[in-house]
């Protein structure tokens, strides 16, 4: 039997470098060759205190790129040797949700490397459900592959920029300075932010922000509320953007932005520890927008590949570690020490 090398999840702590079969597609599927996976935050969640969605033993991986390199005898509109990344959460395509093209928002998401094998291995097979239902999206040739692995990432701050509705000009405070805090400054940006704001406590991180903001600020040394006041001519932000899974910049968030403002909760809180002390009147009064924002659509997906394509992220900046599939526990090491931005595994 074939096999290939992938990395397999089997439970918190137990995450393995080991052959596996190698996969065969049906005549509606696609078989990739896998040259580039991003490691996510939620893969480092995995390792540490597990995900029940994940079925293990499952390959990991859910922010990969590769090329086409069998298509199924039914499957149409894809050829051998084409570059693709995916909408990794796979949608039903059927209810009232995918119906309203919030394929995101999908009562029977299945993601990859969750329900589906995932990308952190040299094949991963596309399900038909993917391909039927828009998840696969096509990457110019000339896009490197460690750059395309940024495209579903990416597409997640597009998701929450649009949900934030950024008009030209618009004032913005990303809090929390990690890959994903970057990306929805980047996608503001592309969206028309005249000033972003990026504030973070770790100064590490911070440092690394330089490009991608107009103003860094640390929370834990300087006074976040007066500066976004004394940039914002008194008002307040725009936008305010919390990236950072924690209650107290969650709670804060309500205190920097603008009367008719756009607060985003774009970090989930952990289980347990998810409730906020929000003052009502604040929202009430100022007639603020709290919105919420998951994951991304197919759209979504393809909007970060022309950004990416275009020029206009600087992948080259976000892309900053690029090791073999054995080293996925060193990318974990990178990841918790904060050195890295973006961690690219290539098989």
């Amino acid at each position: 039997m074939a096999t290939i090398k992938g990395v397999v999840y089997y439970a918190p702590g137990d995450i393995r470098v080991e052959q596996v079969a190698m996969p065969e597609n049906g005549a509606d599927e696609l078989l990739v060759k896998v040259d580039a996976c991003a490691v996510c935050g939620t893969d480092l969640k995995s390792m540490i205190v597990g995900n029940p969605r994940i079925q293990a033993p499952r390959i990991m991986g859910h922010e990969f790129t590769g090329i086409i390199e069998n298509v199924g005898a039914s499957v149409e509109g894809f050829a051998v040797g084409e570059r693709i990344v995916m909408a990794t959460s796979v949608s039903c395509g059927e209810c009232f949700y995918c119906k309203k093209g919030h394929n995101n928002l999908c009562a029977e998401l299945a993601p990859m490397g969750f329900s589906y094998e995932g990308g952190m291995a040299e094949y991963i097979v596309i399900p038909a459900r993917a391909i039927q239902n828009g998840h696969v999206i096509k990457v110019p040739a000339s896009v490197k592959a460690e750059h395309a692995a940024l495209a579903e990432p990416l597409s997640c701050a597009v998701n929450s920029c649009e949900n934030c509705n950024i008009q030209e000009g618009d004032s913005v405070v990303v809090i929390g300075a990690g890959p994903m805090g970057i990306l929805n400054a980047c996608a503001a940006r592309e969206m028309g932010a005249g000033k972003i704001i990026m504030a973070e406590i770790n100064p590490a991180r911070l440092s690394q922000c330089g490009p991608f903001a107009d103003l860094l600020v640390n929370p834990a040394e300087q006074d976040l509320e007066q500066i976004v006041k004394d940039e914002t001519d008194g008002i307040g932000a725009d936008v305010v953007i919390v990236a950072a899974p924690a209650a107290s910049p969650q709670e804060q968030a309500l205190f920097l932005v603008r009367k008719q403002g756009t607060v985003c909760l774009f970090a989930s809180l952990p289980v347990g520890k998810s409730m906020l002390n929000i003052d009502s009147r604040l929202v009430h009064y100022g007639e603020i927008k709290l919105v919420g924002s998951s994951d991304s659509t197919p759209a979504h997906v393809a909007k970060a590949v022309e950004m990416i394509a275009g020029g206009t992220l600087r992948a080259d900046l976000l892309a900053t570690h690029m090791l073999p599939l054995e080293g996925i526990f060193e990318a974990y090491e990178l990841m918790k020490s904060g050195e890295s931005l973006r961690v690219v595994l290539t098989p």
